[in-house]
């Protein structure tokens, strides 16, 4: 029983949207912004990978690459190994808007939580970091023990 009833996943969603909103006067649609986001974790990524990484259609990745290009978000070098294949690289342009989406989500946050009492913040800032941290690991250890949940609650069904 998740006795969150996915909170966390609500807030970060509807952040998300009003974050999409604002970004949408800076001429970035959500796939874009995903697009981007692959590029900037993964500097010199091909649209194969992008394709891989997002579960994306080739075609849609190909016009998100090629929209971004345009607007100056995104720099290509052709692969030498592969005349086809292009090398995707973030601009300086890229990062003032990853700047710009954490100030907008930063905000928003800081509004959540300007009424809370101050120990209620700390608290609840401990209480994340320790979420967050175990999260960052099993990350990092390639999901294995959520892999291993996930397999039992299918077995027991």
């Amino acid at each position: 029983m998740d006795i969150t009833k996915r909170r966390i996943t609500k807030i970060a969603r509807e952040v998300n949207r009003f974050t999409v909103s604002w970004l949408k006067e800076e001429g970035i649609g959500s796939s874009e912004l995903d697009v981007l986001h692959a590029v900037r974790k993964n500097p010199g990524i091909t649209q194969a990978a992008i394709c891989q990484r997002l579960g994306m259609d080739k075609g849609a990745v190909a016009r998100q690459t090629a929209n971004l290009e345009a607007k100056g978000y995104l720099t290509r070098t052709q692969n030498p190994k592969d005349k086809r294949s292009y090398f995707l690289f973030p601009t300086s342009k890229a990062d003032q808007l990853k700047n710009s989406k954490a100030n907008i989500e930063a905000t928003f946050y800081e509004w959540l939580l300007e009424e809370m009492p101050a120990e209620d913040k700390q608290e609840f800032v401990r209480l994340l970091d320790q979420i967050y941290l175990r999260c960052k690991a099993e990350s990092k250890a390639d999901f294995v023990h959520m892999n291993a949940v996930m397999e039992r609650n299918k077995d027991e069904k």
